[in-house]
């Protein structure tokens, strides 16, 4: 099974954003990741992110990463930069 990198972001303006790091969406906004998930690839695709996450969340308004975890060998399926912030469920199922 193939899996897509995807960034759970606050919600635009939201007040006392987490700690996290930053992203500019394609409309411009900087939004903070709150969680980075896994999410496996839309049946007939590989490229296009599935409904729901490993840990059952829906993909709808998340934003789906550069990050491709097969195109670096040895490396975590997460970018590292975001490590502190990966969703312990969707990391459980990737380790398994």
């Amino acid at each position: 099974m193939s899996e897509i990198v995807v960034y759970e972001l606050d919600r635009p303006g939201a007040a006392g954003s987490p700690v996290g790091s930053s992203t500019r969406p394609t409309g411009g906004a900087e939004r903070r990741v709150r969680k980075v998930h896994a999410a496996p690839v839309a049946p007939g695709s590989h490229t296009a992110t599935g409904p729901r996450t490993l840990c059952g969340k829906d993909t709808f308004a998340m934003e789906t990463a550069d990050w491709k975890p097969s195109e670096e060998p040895g490396a975590p399926w997460y970018p590292p930069e975001h490590a502190s912030l990966v969703c312990p469920d969707c990391d459980a199922v990737m380790e398994t």
